[in-house]
């Protein structure tokens, strides 16, 4: 057996963020797009930080080691381990974005800054700042102040150090001898957010120009500062990370929507959690800063480049009409799907498959769109965990009330980072009469589902979707999910079940066909692992496909190490986490696992029991973590038609077949790529070209 039987989840996550680095590394992705994988590996870090590390912070200042719960290692450990990661990763990070831009110099794409600007680029980055940014400029001195202002967290400071001239001495005053200590101001600059970061400056001599904001401010230093008398003035990054976990308000005359607004706003007053500086950063003002911040060594120290907030690059331009990025490929229509026709119609001859990006997201929307105009339809139930920002979705279902359907949302307003947008459209569509549930005490609701009511010749029939992904226009362009559109009444009669349960609580109903969370999952799971592990033993075939986003938890892994055993042949696709260590003799050694990053994020969850046509498949939108199984909602549906089965089973094999971009998972947590063995594979690009010829064959 292996000493340690997993790996800890974060440190796995950040085996996961270097694969991200590994996109922008690779000399063959465009060269704006490993920018927006520079942009994406430091967003993500962001988010790691706030969340998690800020986790891990709780648990160490609460005295407890927690060693179950992570993994075998101590809390204070962990929080070691992570940091000195971190600056390995970071540090690599800067190597690659250099490398980056001494390649996009090489195609005439130039990064300047302060120190190399012409007289006449000088005049046109002053009259920029002069119009857009000064007026926006957040500007504080710090001398006078008894306790420094909060800084944001998703913010990025400009440190100033302002050495003042010697100050005249009145005539008749007698000398000190010696030299007199210069006063310092210190002051931070913060960077506006609502400027675009990356200032496309005019063509010069056939080379595209771009300036930082950051260095556009420091070019005009002297204008910001020109009331003041100084003899130098230095001028470095910081940026601060807070926990963002968040405190619910108790008060009981407070309306859900009020207490997590009230939560979101709080979530500046987190306790900072990491700390990041230019090493290049006077000590003096270092401490400074520190000192004022309430900053000691119990928190994440992170020295870092010149410029923060890289997480900005995932915006980066896309100059030269886009020859710098992936090429754009059209979402294709759904093979015997008419979007131009009736769609419920459609569903109720044969269940139907999209896998976005590859299908146009446009079928979600007409779904909607159809039922609030249909006469025939009754009601609408939908559960919304994320939304777009501009949300053809919520419009859909306003529409819908307008229309006198009863329109039911679940809507979580506890999505991380997107509460206040949902916030914004959950007040919107109770303004228009739109019934909102705001979930189950103690459990998000993360499910995907959508089940709508039409009165026919034969009495009240249902249709609706069950999808692995947030019905979200701009994601659904680059985050691949399943979603499963039927008229099968059995198992959306299951889903109406789920719907049922947001509002009576105390009621648990049984289900048949579905795996619903927080009740049967786990246990569902568990009895379709014990299944294959019972034919194993009998000599008969075997085997169980995962594709999921994340793997951590341990009971789950450990019957996955059992079933391998017994012999049980075991396929893992984890884009993410991945708690579980492969190739082990005596433990794992029947269990193969991959990780894909490619164009797009790999989002949905399928498993896979038993081979072939015998197959028991559900798409799902629980990864195999506690907090899915345990503590949500969730629902995993079981596809019954053929052609679907098969079709998912096609686009796992294309995906296990990837031989460009998969990395595989071992005890050496290398994120080593997987030898190609035979023609190069892109499953991404494969998936497409799948979908590509199905359409052909039917010529659509």
């Amino acid at each position: 057996m292996h000493d340690n039987q997993y790996v800890n989840r974060e440190l796995s996550w950040l085996q996961f963020n270097a694969r991200v680095l590994q996109e922008a590394a690779d000399i063959k992705v465009p060269l704006i797009e490993r920018l927006r994988f520079i942009g994406i590996f430091s967003n993500n870090l962001d988010e790691f930080f706030k969340v998690r590390y800020a986790t891990i912070k709780r648990i160490d200042l609460a005295g407890k080691g927690a060693k179950s719960i992570l993994g075998g290692i101590k809390a204070s450990d962990l929080l070691e381990k992570i940091t000195k990661i971190v600056i390995e990763q970071q540090t690599e990070s800067l190597t690659i974005l250099k490398a980056i831009q001494k390649e996009m110099a090489e195609e005439n794409i130039l990064f300047l800054n302060e120190t190399n600007l012409s007289e006449e680029q000088q005049l046109w980055c002053k009259n920029y700042f002069l119009q857009k940014v000064s007026p926006a400029l957040v500007t504080i001195v710090l001398n006078d102040l008894v306790e420094l202002p909060r800084l944001k967290d998703t913010a990025a400071y400009i440190a100033v150090k302002m050495v003042m001239n010697e100050v005249e001495e009145p005539k008749g005053i007698k000398k000190i001898i010696g030299k007199p200590q210069r006063e310092k101001k210190y002051i931070l600059i913060e960077i506006p957010k609502d400027i675009e970061r990356f200032v496309v400056m005019p063509e010069k001599d056939g080379k595209q120009q771009i300036i930082i904001l950051d260095d556009l401010i420091r070019a005009n230093l002297q204008t910001i500062f020109n009331i003041f008398n100084f003899e130098s003035i230095t001028a470095h990054m910081i940026k601060i990370t807070r926990d963002a976990e968040l405190d619910m308000d108790s008060d009981l005359s407070k309306s859900f929507i009020e207490k997590i607004s009230l939560s979101v706003k709080d979530r500046v007053e987190g306790d900072p959690v990491r700390f990041v500086y230019d090493k290049k950063i006077g000590k003096d003002t270092l401490t400074f800063l520190m000192n004022m911040m309430g900053i000691d060594n119990n928190d994440s120290i992170i020295p870092g480049g010149r410029y923060h907030n890289r997480r900005d690059y995932m915006s980066f331009p896309s100059l030269s009409g886009g020859k710098y990025l992936y090429e754009k490929v059209e979402p294709l229509p759904i093979a015997n799907f008419n979007i131009q026709g009736s769609l419920l119609k459609q569903i109720s001859e044969k269940d139907v498959l999209q896998y976005a990006p590859y299908h146009t997201f446009s079928y979600t929307v007409k779904f909607l769109r159809e039922a609030a105009l249909d006469p025939t339809v009754r009601s609408v139930k939908i559960t919304i965990y994320r939304l777009a920002k501009i949300s053809h979705i919520a419009s859909s279902l306003i529409n819908a009330v307008k229309n006198g359907k009863k329109v039911t949302v679940q809507i979580e307003l506890q999505a991380r980072f997107d509460e206040a947008a949902n916030i914004k459209y959950a007040e919107q569509m109770q303004r228009e009469g739109v019934k909102l549930i705001f979930g189950v005490t103690g459990l998000k609701v993360h499910c995907k589902a959508c089940v709508i009511e039409r009165e026919e010749k034969d009495g009240m029939k249902r249709y609706g979707f069950i999808s692995t992904g947030n019905f979200n226009e701009s994601t659904a362009r680059i985050y691949t999910d399943y979603t499963l559109f039927t008229a099968n009444q059995k198992i959306l009669k299951e889903v109406n079940k789920v719907f049922n349960f947001f509002e009576i609580n105390y009621k648990v109903s049984r289900y048949k066909h579905l795996l619903v969370s927080p009740h049967y999952t786990r246990s569902g799971l568990l009895k379709l692992i014990q299944n294959e592990i019972n034919l194993a033993r009998l000599g008969k075939p075997a085997e169980i496909k995962l594709k999921l986003n994340s793997l951590c938890d341990y009971p789950m892994i450990d019957k996955l190490y059992e079933a391998s055993r017994a012999g049980v042949k075991i396929k893992l696709i984890i884009r993410g986490i991945n708690s579980l260590i492969p190739g082990v003799e005596g433990m794992s050694e029947n269990i193969e696992a991959i990780s894909i990053i490619d164009k797009f994020l790999e989002h949905p969850r399928l498993y896979i029991f038993g081979k072939g046509s015998d197959s028991k498949i559900y798409i799902s939108s629980a990864d195999l973590m506690s907090r899915n199984l345990d503590n949500r909602v969730e629902i995993s549906c079981p596809i019954y038609d053929e052609d679907i089965k098969q079709e998912l089973l096609d686009t796992f094999d294309i995906c296990w077949s990837d031989n460009v971009k998969a990395r595989v998972f071992s005890a050496k947590e290398d994120n080593a790529y997987k030898k190609a063995i035979g023609p190069k594979i892109r499953s991404q690009f494969k998936t497409y070209e799948y979908y590509l010829n199905k359409n052909k064959s039917l010529n659509i």
